[in-house]
């Protein structure tokens, strides 16, 4: 395993949760996976010492990267806007992605999140999600882990409905402490998110993720008990009513949120509309 033993010059912020990619084995394995063409329109979110935006931009000849410490900001730019490189002075979860949108090509998103904002970042991606082609992230490997899960697992939860509603969602490899400075005392893992129509479309995209939202808000309760805090005894009694006639919908109120799929979820949520 190939690793640059020097240390960074830049002292990594543990406000901003910055550990830095620093093992060329893994970087080369995760250009692979990304696979940049020329003439792509992709975006990387913290930079940091351009460990990957280097042989990214080997490939795509210009790219843009969104970066919050403003040391690093000076330090990319002074080294890497000569080679392609366009820095975006913003903090990610406030960033408008929008803004790199090009009239014939989709956004290509890529990462080594921190793993602290790791959630929220995600979700707030997933509002863009038309316009992106696919999203490489380096993320904590529990995270990929929910990211990933299925129903009837202890990580399948709200992250793991919303998340593959709106995206094909694929584990790549894991990443071990060692090919950061500093090491985390996490493992991580690359995961690979492209987005797509789900089978079955929400009627309302704002209510479906309330109603997931709330599903899991309390895990080891049921689903009524649960949604007790958006519908009525009444509507409440009307929802099971209509499940029991629903071929598709093999559920019961009594049954725990994390016992029904992606597809349930849906479903129930354009029945709860019509309440």
């Amino acid at each position: 395993m190939m690793k640059n033993d020097n240390a960074p010059t830049h002292k990594p912020r543990k406000r901003f949760g910055q550990n830095f990619l620093q093992d060329q084995n893994i970087i080369g394995r995760l250009v692979t996976a990304i696979k940049p063409k020329p003439g792509e329109n992709m975006v990387e979110i913290g930079p940091g010492q351009a460990a990957l935006t280097t042989p990214l931009l080997e490939k795509l000849g210009t790219m843009h990267a969104v970066e919050l410490d403003r040391d690093l900001i000076s330090l990319l730019e002074a080294t890497m806007a000569s080679k392609g490189l366009k820095v975006h002075a913003c903090d990610a979860l406030k960033f408008d992605f929008s803004s790199l949108f090009e009239e014939e090509t989709s956004l290509r998103v890529v990462g080594n999140l921190p793993y602290n904002i790791s959630t929220p970042l995600l979700f707030h991606l997933l509002t863009y999600e038309q316009r992106i082609k696919d999203m490489h992230f380096m993320l904590q490997l529990e995270v990929v882990d929910r990211l990933a899960a299925g129903p009837g697992s202890k990580t399948y939860g709200k992250l793991s409905v919303v998340t593959q509603y709106y995206c094909q969602i694929d584990k790549l490899f894991n990443v071990p402490p060692g090919a950061f400075f500093p090491p985390p005392k996490v493992m991580s893992a690359i995961v690979r998110l492209v987005p797509r129509k789900f089978h079955v479309e929400a009627n309302d995209e704002v209510a479906f993720k309330k109603l997931v939202t709330t599903s899991f808000s309390q895990r080891r309760k049921t689903l009524r008990n649960n949604l007790k805090q958006l519908l009525s005894v009444e509507q409440l009694d009307q929802l099971a009513s209509i499940i029991e006639t629903t071929e598709a919908l093999d559920i019961k109120l009594s049954d725990r949120p994390e016992t029904l799929s992606v597809e349930h979820f849906v479903i129930l949520s354009n029945i709860i509309e019509t309440l």
